[in-house]
């Protein structure tokens, strides 16, 4: 059964406090992906870290940060796509209109990430919701892995619609790319 947090505190940053907050995210990270990285090099913590800097270097990078009781549990980032953003791995055909960015149309929604024995106690929505009310975009776009159905399902449930596969890297999965408007 989930813990039900006791005191959930969340806390916002951006790209300029990533130093005080990467060792958190890191480990936090690291165990959470800890079966995956032992036998897919895509998820080892090192290309994480570069996943994690590239991201952050990117416009407008925020992460909303849980903790219970001080213990980091999860956290949930991304960053501001620009009007120069071209939809890199995309495999499905997509309306060209929906591909079409300006520097305020989409946040990339990169990781929402729990512990485990927290799962289940509403933290990810909170985290998600937290994070998408500092930002100025329209739209909130994410990928989920194919292989990962019940959590597409829960996306849908908060709103998020399919607009089609792609494969960011050679070597990571195939994901099912979904947004939905920041303000429902």
């Amino acid at each position: 059964m989930a813990a039900q947090p006791k005191t959930l505190t969340v806390s916002y940053h951006n790209a300029e406090s990533l130093p005080a907050v990467e060792p958190l995210l890191l480990d936090l990270y690291a165990e959470i992906y800890a079966a995956e990285a032992a036998t897919d090099p895509f998820f080892s913590v090192e290309r994480f870290t570069d996943r994690l800097h590239r991201h952050a270097a990117a416009p407008r990078w925020g992460c909303a940060l849980g903790e219970v009781d001080g213990q980091a549990i999860g956290y949930a980032y991304g960053f501001a796509r620009t009007a120069d953003y071209r939809w890199a791995g995309l495999v499905s055909t997509v309306p060209g209109v929906d591909l079409e960015e300006h520097d305020t149309r989409t946040f990339a929604l990169c990781e929402v990430m729990v512990r485990a024995d927290f799962r289940g106690t509403g933290t990810a929505r909170t985290l998600h919701e937290e994070l998408l009310s500092h930002r100025i975009e329209e739209r909130s776009n994410l990928l989920v892995d194919e292989e990962h159905p019940r959590v597409r399902a829960l996306y849908e449930r908060w709103g998020y619609t399919e607009m089609g596969i792609m494969q960011p890297y050679p070597d990571s999965p195939r994901y099912v790319s979904m947004w939905r408007p920041i303000i429902l």
